[in-house]
């Protein structure tokens, strides 16, 4: 910590009254422009929802919240490393995702820690992953293991980068359904999906927002999907726990953090300004339409979750021995 950050730690510290209420500390907040950094470029589902975040929150807390993009680095790194270093003031704000924020810190020598280094305010949305494959593919997941199994390396595995969470989860299914894929990484969802949609890759975990429309025209098949009871926008996918596979539980999500340090109080009204936002009913329209669900939690059950997570997909990188490239 920054001298300067460690001095203002101390001054918003010494705020604090015996028995007086924690909200008095946040009492001005916000007197000032927030920024809203998220490490990738404009126009990407993150900083669709960053866009919707803000407009929906900007009201709620009278005053406005602006989205930055600073992307670059593995996982995002350098819009994540702007936020970690930033004063711990509440106004510089950080909207990330599961890959960057407990995925990364494993696969990757970061020269930060999310879990120390970060604040979670709270998780903006979160929704589970639909295992997608071109119609040339069995119709359910018992017979496309069963073809995987008969064909070792020959089904081609899409994921939009090493370290993602679809390549985790397609990691995760040759751990459960002993089989071996070809792994083909590429730079974003797009041009994963456009190659899925043609055949040249056979197989990829995608989240609904994306692959929804391709699913209801039939140009793409759904064997899966990773939440523990099925998702109410494709009730009719079964879940992955339904046929037999638990450990293929898992989520894409959004969470909303502050460099570590940041005041108690201020990140408690952060916290409720978002979740009252986003639970909104024009907010939820709007994340409905992208097949998102707002999601409605505390500032330690997000580092509970957060804390989890970065187990959980550790163990996974272990088990499957997945290299950074």
């Amino acid at each position: 910590m920054t001298s300067r950050r460690a001095i203002l730690s101390i001054m918003l510290a010494s705020a604090f009254i015996p028995g007086a209420p924690l909200a008095a500390l946040a009492q001005d907040y916000p007197s000032r422009v927030i920024r809203l950094i998220v490490p990738f470029p404009p126009g990407g589902p993150t900083d669709v929802i960053a866009r919707i975040v803000a407009n929906s929150t900007s009201p709620v807390l009278g005053q406005t919240i602006v989205v930055e993009n600073r992307p670059g680095g593995a996982a995002g790194t350098v819009g994540t490393r702007a936020v970690v270093s930033a004063e711990p003031d509440g106004y510089t704000l950080l909207l990330s995702i599961v890959g960057s924020l407990t995925i990364a810190p494993t696969l990757y020598k970061l020269d930060y820690d999310p879990l120390k280094d970060l604040a979670p305010i709270a998780i903006v949305e979160q929704n589970p992953e639909i295992l997608t494959v071109n119609p040339a593919m069995p119709n359910s997941l018992a017979e496309f293991i069963a073809l995987a199994k008969s064909n070792p390396g020959k089904v081609n595995l899409a994921s939009p980068g090493v370290g993602t969470l679809p390549h985790l989860l397609g990691a995760l299914l040759q751990l459960v359904g002993d089989i071996r894929l070809t792994h083909v990484p590429y730079r974003g969802a797009g041009p994963a999906i456009t190659d899925l949609l043609a055949g040249q890759v056979q197989v990829m975990f995608n989240n609904p927002s994306v692959v929804t429309e391709h699913l209801e025209s039939g140009k793409l098949r759904a064997l899966g999907v990773t939440s523990d009871t099925r998702f109410a926008m494709l009730p009719s996918i079964p879940t992955f726990i339904e046929q037999g596979y638990s450990r293929l539980s898992a989520s894409e999500w959004l969470g909303l953090l502050a460099p570590a340090g940041t005041p108690e109080a201020i990140v408690q009204k952060l916290n409720s300004a978002v979740n009252h936002a986003m639970q909104a009913p024009d907010a939820r329209a709007t994340l409905r339409k992208l097949s998102v669900e707002p999601k409605a939690v505390t500032p330690q059950e997000f580092k509970t979750f957060m804390t989890e997570e970065t187990r959980k997909w550790a163990r996974v990188i272990a088990d499957a021995d997945i290299k950074a490239k």
